[in-house]
């Protein structure tokens, strides 16, 4: 069996920041859309906060949570304890789709084959932001811009960014 393509589903404000107590820190409603149509059907891995903020394995999708709390476990939900782990529950899969937090971003990151970045306008308060990563080790293959609207609290662009290899 094949290793996964490793997949981040994200939402980036500009000052970097993705999250605010254990939660998001904006509402876009076309955002939430996509990160459905990107996620169903496939594989995706979760740190145990996010799975906690979120409160439930999400439907049409395999949830892989990341813990280092041996005790963790959840209904519906498939418990892994480091990257090698999670590598190995999704081997099979064409993707895996990395969804957060922070700590689970910078595990992937390095191994990231595809970026979908949602890039937010403005700058928010968080407490949780996205990891450094070279840009230049990526190129962008799509981007459409969305004005903000009455269920888009803010500006924002769905970003493809792919590894070049």
């Amino acid at each position: 069996m094949t290793e996964p393509r490793i997949t981040l589903v994200v939402a980036v404000a500009q000052n970097g920041v993705i999250g605010r107590d254990n939660g998001l820190a904006w509402h876009l409603r076309s955002d939430l859309k996509r990160f459905k149509a990107l996620t169903m059907g496939k594989p995706m891995l979760m740190g145990r906060k996010t799975y906690q903020s979120i409160g439930r394995p999400l439907p049409g999708r395999r949830t892989l949570v990341l813990t280092r709390d041996p005790a963790f476990a959840a209904e519906g939900v498939e418990v892994v304890h480091d990257w090698p782990g999670a590598l190995a529950a999704a081997r099979g899969a064409e993707e895996l789709m990395v969804v957060g937090g922070a700590e689970i971003y910078r595990l992937a990151l390095p191994q990231a084959d595809v970026i979908h970045l949602t890039e937010v306008a403005g700058v928010y308060e968080g407490d949780t932001r996205f990891p450094a990563f070279d840009r230049a080790a990526f190129r962008e293959t799509a981007r459409e811009a969305h004005a903000a609207g009455e269920h888009d609290e803010s500006a924002f662009a769905f970003v493809t960014l792919e590894r070049i290899r």
